[in-house]
């Protein structure tokens, strides 16, 4: 989702959960939520994973 994308790129930019929900105006059981929507879809066990997957399906880009 766009939300999932938005989260992903802000874990990509170094982000931190908190970091994220605030930025966001999210609570961080939502950032946990959308993170494991991301592991599933992404198959990928944790946010390295995750966001190198991301880099290279052309989804996040690093900064």
């Amino acid at each position: 989702t766009k939300r999932e994308v938005e989260v992903l790129q802000l874990i990509a930019d170094g982000c931190s959960t908190p970091e994220v929900a605030e930025r966001l105006y999210i609570s961080q059981k939502t950032v946990k939520n959308h993170l494991a929507s991301i592991y599933h879809k992404l198959d990928a066990r944790d946010r390295t994973q995750a966001v190198l997957q991301a880099v290279r399906m052309g989804i996040v880009r690093l900064n």
